[in-house]
């Protein structure tokens, strides 16, 4: 990638909008922008300035003998402000030039046709980023980072974001790879001094050292269950027999009326999703087809695909009529569910309950009315509870999020359970080493320290275009 060039970008999304921004990065981004622009003051860095686009006068020339500017037959096609930002206090640490004119495609497409009329190249997606971490201004991981915050639904998953844009999950790697550097220098001094009768460290202060940086990455690494779901959310299942009130209970967690709720048994005989936030994670919920066996044709293909549902979700609530006593069907059910992420709902309590045992003493168990509105934010507890929600909010900044984080981390648990076994079999520090590099090499990839060209455009290509 040349670093050398002026690249150019809308970097507000398509459509229109009050506003569209257009972002010039590189050494050219004045020199290019200046002759479209009259500006009601010079351009300043870190300053917005209110001026004019005008489609430039090749002809015109001020005081000075600059052509180009402030022409007699310039053509003022919107009003715009202009923010300088100088190299290195920016973005990228190039020079960067930000036009916010009004959201029109057709001006803000003609600004971006004016740039690379005077030279300026249009960026690739994720161009800008990659720019900034190619620059030393992002690492690897606050780059991602980047995209996260972009990309996220929540609040919460915003705050994960920035924290990791902030640089937590490398601050949190920074001290293990410290130790391991240690251990590193310390075995090749001993190779180096191996003539000189220089003690080299004996095979258990070897092992404590190997297990102080096993320590902090296998606590990295437990962190992924809980980061994935931050990251990714998890889907819900809402299963029962029919009319135990699973569509209500659904409406319940939307919050608005989105399933079709009679009271005739089987109502609902295809799936419901709806995407919600419980405890700042994306929860899908899925309501589903109530299971018994089919009367007819319609319903057997609900029950089927409740069945699919039940099995791709990665937490499961089965309804149970509190009024009633467990049913065979009931039963199947929650065998079905044994040894699965899944909590029991006592629903319609305000009618009255029946006192029964639940197969699966594990099992959570929540009592609720879908009608009151009883038992619902324990259940919304119980969920976030179920997803390590309320032991990720104590968790440390810097957990792992991202599949590439993760399969590093185990690479480099995987390498140091190879040195521990070399050490054991009292193999020559020339091999242990070996060992020791390969569990150094994945933690600089995490931070991009060092990384290949096929990983960082496969990052940065999911980027959008202006970022």
């Amino acid at each position: 990638m040349n670093l050398d060039d002026t690249i150019v970008a809308i970097a507000t999304p398509p459509g229109r909008g009050g506003i569209g921004v257009v972002r010039l990065a590189g050494p050219e981004a004045r020199a290019i922008s200046e002759p479209m622009l009259r500006l009601k003051h010079a351009l300043e860095a870190g300053r917005a300035i209110l001026g004019e686009l005008v489609e430039p006068d090749h002809t015109g020339s001020d005081a000075c003998g600059r052509t180009g500017v402030s022409g007699p037959h310039e053509q003022r096609i919107d009003e715009v402000v202009v923010t300088f930002f100088q190299k290195p206090h920016s973005y990228t640490t190039d020079d960067i030039v930000e036009i916010s004119a009004h959201g029109s495609p057709v001006v803000l497409r003609h600004i971006v046709e004016l740039c690379l009329a005077r030279g300026a190249r249009l960026a690739e997606p994720g161009e800008f980023t990659m720019r900034a971490f190619l620059n030393g201004r992002l690492d690897l991981t606050q780059a991602e980072a980047v995209r996260d915050l972009i990309e996220s639904q929540t609040l919460f998953q915003a705050k994960v974001a920035a924290q990791q844009l902030d640089g937590s999950l490398s601050k949190r790697i920074k001290p293990v790879k410290q130790k391991l550097v240690e251990l590193i220098a310390l075995l090749e001094a001993g190779i180096d001094f191996a003539e000189d009768d220089i003690s080299i460290a004996p095979d258990e202060t070897i092992l404590d050292q190997i297990a102080e940086v096993r320590r902090p990455l296998e606590q990295l690494a437990a962190s992924f269950a809980y980061g994935k779901i931050v990251h990714e959310g998890l889907t819900l299942a809402i299963v029962g027999r029919p009319n135990v009130g699973k569509s209500s209970l659904f409406n319940c967690l939307v919050e608005r009326e989105r399933a079709i709720v009679t009271a005739q048994p089987g109502t609902t005989r295809d799936l419901v999703s709806e995407t919600v936030a419980i405890g700042g994670i994306p929860v899908q919920l899925v309501d589903t087809a109530g299971i018994r066996r089919a009367r007819d044709e319609a319903e057997s293909i609900g029950v089927r695909k409740s069945m699919e549902a039940l099995a791709d979700a990665d937490l499961v609530l089965v309804v149970l009529d509190a009024t009633q006593g467990i049913s065979e069907e009931d039963r199947e059910l929650l065998n079905q569910v044994e040894g699965r992420a899944a909590i029991v709902v006592e629903n319609k309590v305000d009618l009255g309950s029946s006192q029964f045992s639940v197969p699966g003493a594990q099992l959570a168990r929540v009592r609720t009315s879908a009608l009151t509105g009883e038992g619902v934010p324990e259940l919304r507890a119980e969920i976030l509870r179920h997803v390590g929600g309320d032991e990720g909010a104590q968790m440390e900044s810097g957990f792992l999020t991202n599949v590439r984080h993760q399969k590093l981390v185990n690479d480099s648990l995987a390498a140091l359970s190879a040195a521990r076994n070399a050490v054991a079999a009292r193999v020559p520090h020339e091999m242990l080493l070996l060992d020791l590099y390969n569990s150094l090499r994945p933690l600089d990839e995490i931070t991009g320290a060092t990384t290949t060209d096929d990983i960082l455009n496969l990052i940065f290509g999911s980027f959008c275009i202006g970022k």
